[in-house]
């Protein structure tokens, strides 16, 4: 039995995080993101037989902000482009039991809105500088994701505005 999927399968995988804490400005709040990201499998030209190359055709979380008087928000982090060069990976790292690697490398922005910011409602608006990568260790089926680590601490929470994310004009 394969342990990887075949080339061309397109997979869905709903997300779900919940009581994200997020840094906006100053003000730190607790929301929950919802939605998904799909991936097209190609080949892996580098190492054909133990991983696959997964493009990301789409990916889309959002959550409600909370307000002040009421006031309600909300917050979306989305795929920047077409992912025309697809760095994530799934790699096979033991075959018995098995046990893979998944790398997913993204860019995306941030869509804040608020209507209440003060700022006349304009959204605030961030972008990464250099893809998020997030790496999960995945055993059998019927096994929990083992762990999941964020290559840049900024990427948690797709929050702080500092070394990763950039305002956008």
């Amino acid at each position: 039995m394969p342990l990887l999927p075949p080339i061309g399968a397109e997979i869905p995988c709903s997300m779900l995080a919940v009581n994200s804490p997020l840094k906006i400005r100053n003000s730190l709040v607790t929301v929950d993101f919802r939605g998904g990201i799909k991936h097209r499998v190609d080949v892996n030209p580098n190492d054909p037989m133990n991983s696959v190359r997964m493009r990301t055709v789409g990916f889309k979380i959002s959550a409600e902000l909370p307000g002040e008087n009421g006031g309600r928000g909300s917050i979306t982090i989305e795929q920047n482009d077409v992912d025309v060069d697809p760095k994530s990976l799934l790699r096979i790292t033991q075959s018995f039991p098995p046990k893979l690697e998944n790398i997913m490398v993204l860019d995306f922005t941030m869509v804040i809105e608020q209507p209440s910011n003060g700022n006349g409602g304009e959204p605030l608006i961030l972008t990464t500088k250099d893809p998020a990568k997030l790496i999960g260790t995945l055993g059998q089926a019927d096994e929990r994701a083992d762990a999941v680590e964020s290559e840049h601490e900024g990427h948690q929470a797709c929050a702080e505005a500092g070394d990763v994310l950039q305002q956008g004009s």
